[in-house]
């Protein structure tokens, strides 16, 4: 079983990146980052609707990411003083990807 879906490649729309199911919270409702062109938004599903946060691409100031030895934590943080996007449980190949595709639109670059 993949940790995460394939990713949505389409520059305009961003890409999804879906936590494993194997980790803490994410059993019933993996969290899911959102990467777009204009924004990072966390979104996590409950029984009925779900939560998101998001972050202006404009006002990320840092991406950290914790390895284990199987999955990554992430921490997005924000220039305007709002609570940062935390996120547990992805693959590390998705960390890595969802940094590099933050920075790439921050730069206003293609995100292939």
């Amino acid at each position: 079983m993949s940790a995460s879906p394939a990713p949505n490649r389409a520059p305009s729309e961003g890409e999804t990146f879906a936590a494993s199911r194997w980790t803490k919270g994410n059993l019933f409702f993996p969290t899911r980052i959102v990467v777009t062109p204009q924004r990072v938004s966390r979104v996590k599903p409950r029984m009925f609707g779900s939560s998101e946060e998001s972050i202006s691409i404009s006002q990320v100031a840092s991406v950290h990411i914790s390895t284990g030895m199987i999955w990554s934590d992430i921490v997005i943080e924000s220039s305007a003083g709002t609570d940062p996007i935390t996120s547990h449980g992805h693959r590390k190949a998705d960390a890595k990807r969802i940094r590099d595709l933050i920075e790439t639109f921050q730069t206003g670059g293609s995100a292939r």
